[in-house]
C-alpha cells in the first residue's frame, strides 16, 4: 500500500485492533434539520470523547469544532450527496472533491454507491473516477455501498455480497455496507474479502440489540462499525460509543458493555 494512504489510514483503524468506530454524520444533507445534529460543535466533542476512532462530514460541516477542542479524531469528508426531497433518494451524486477533502484536512474520503439503482451506470463511473485520484493523492477511501433498487432485497446475502466484491474491485480500503442478519452469512462475505469491512448501524433502535449486531457482525469478521442515527440521537451518545467501542476493540459483552458505559 501507498505510504500516504498507510498513514492515513492509522487514523481511522485501530492499529491495535485492526478495528474501527466510525460515526457518520452526514446525514443533514439528505434529510435536513435532524435530531442530534443541531448544535455539531458539540456533538462532535461527545462523539469524540466517547473513544471513536472516526467521524464523516461533508465539506461544510469541517468548520464546526473538528479539532477545535478535545480528544483528536479522525476525519472522513463524504464526497456523496442526495437529498429526501428527490423522487429518487438512491440517485447520488458528487458534491466534493478528492482535492477540496484534502485542504480540509481530510485522513479519509468516502463515497456512496446503489447497486441496483436506475442510476447505478453513473455512480460506479464517478467511484472509478474517485479511486483513481486517491490512488495519485494517497487518500484512502471508504466506499459505502449497498443494494438499493425495485424489487431488490437489501439484506440478501448474495447481493450484499455482490456490493463488497463491486466496492474491492473498484479499489476500495474500507467498505460499509449492511449486515445479512445472521454471522454465518456474513462471515461468508468478510472471508472473501481482504480489505476491512464495517457495518452499518441504521436507524435508531434498542441499545442492547444495537450492541448485540454488532458483536455478532464482529465474530463474523467485520473490522468494525459505521454507526450514525443508533449513535448520536442517543440520550447519552458519548456513553454509548464507549461501549459500542468496548465491544468492537475489547470483544466485551453487549450488556456488560452498555451497563458499565451508562
Amino acid at each position: 500500500m501507498e505510504i500516504g494512504k498507510a498513514i492515513r489510514l492509522e487514523r481511522i483503524m485501530d492499529r491495535n485492533t485492526g478495528k474501527s468506530v466510525i460515526i457518520p454524520m452526514d446525514h443533514g444533507f439528505s434529510l435536513g434539520q435532524i435530531y442530534g445534529l443541531g448544535d455539531m460543535s458539540q456533538v462532535i466533542s461527545d462523539v469524540s470523547e466517547g473513544g471513536a476512532n472516526a467521524i464523516v462530514l461533508h465539506k461544510g460541516m469541517v468548520r464546526h469544532g473538528h479539532r477545535k477542542h478535545g480528544r483528536d479524531i479522525g476525519l472522513v469528508v463524504h464526497l456523496s450527496a442526495s437529498t429526501s426531497m428527490n423522487p429518487d433518494p438512491n440517485d447520488k451524486v458528487s458534491v466534493c472533491t478528492v482535492e477540496e477533502a484534502i485542504a480540509l484536512g481530510a485522513d479519509c474520503v468516502s463515497i456512496h454507491v446503489n447497486l441496483g439503482a436506475s442510476n447505478e451506470s453513473r455512480m460506479l463511473e464517478e467511484a472509478g473516477a474517485i479511486s483513481k485520484e486517491c490512488t495519485r493523492w494517497g487518500m484512502p477511501l471508504l466506499v459505502m455501498i449497498y443494494p438499493r433498487g425495485d424489487h431488490i432485497d437489501p439484506t440478501d446475502p448474495h447481493a450484499i455480497g455482490h456490493c463488497v466484491r463491486v466496492a474491492e474491485e473498484l479499489g476500495a480500503d474500507i467498505i460499509k455496507t449492511s449486515y445479512t442478519g445472521d454471522p454465518a452469512s456474513f462471515a461468508a462475505i468478510t472471508g472473501a474479502c481482504a480489505i476491512p469491512v464495517v457495518v452499518a448501524g441504521g436507524e435508531k433502535g434498542d441499545d442492547l440489540a444495537a450492541l448485540a449486531m454488532i458483536r455478532d457482525a464482529i465474530s463474523a469478521g467485520a473490522a468494525g462499525v459505521a454507526m450514525g442515527r443508533n449513535a448520536f440521537q442517543r440520550e447519552n451518545p458519548s456513553g454509548f460509543i464507549r461501549a459500542i467501542c468496548r465491544v468492537v476493540h475489547g470483544g466485551e459483552d453487549p450488556h456488560t458493555a452498555l451497563e458499565e458505559c451508562r
